[in-house]
């Protein structure tokens, strides 16, 4: 009587664990459609922290040109890189996910 009891429980968990995995193409076209619609924010996101360091990064060279630091070129370099990477990587993500 126990064998049944504990038969009978394992194929009622079995056929619901069967019957609650479907089709699972419905579940990944919307994730794909979540995660696609995300991007445009995320780009213009990340185009506006770029804007922002652009401005800090002048600021901050406009001070050293200023007080005849002689590193000036090097800084410069350094924030425009980091304002070039930020619109690249940006770009670069968007049309590889997309």
């Amino acid at each position: 009587m126990i064998k049944k009891t504990i038969s009978f429980s394992v194929f009622a968990l079995c056929g619901l664990t069967l019957l609650a995995q479907g089709d699972g193409s419905a579940g990944i076209t919307e994730a794909t459609q979540m995660v696609s619609s995300y991007f445009d924010p995320a780009t213009k996101l990340i185009y506006a922290i770029g804007a922002v360091v652009g401005l800090i990064g002048g600021v901050k060279v406009y001070g050293k040109f200023s007080s005849g630091d002689p590193d000036t070129s090097k800084t410069a370099a350094s924030w425009f890189g980091a304002c070039i990477f930020l619109i690249v990587a940006a770009t670069i993500l968007r049309s590889f996910f997309l």
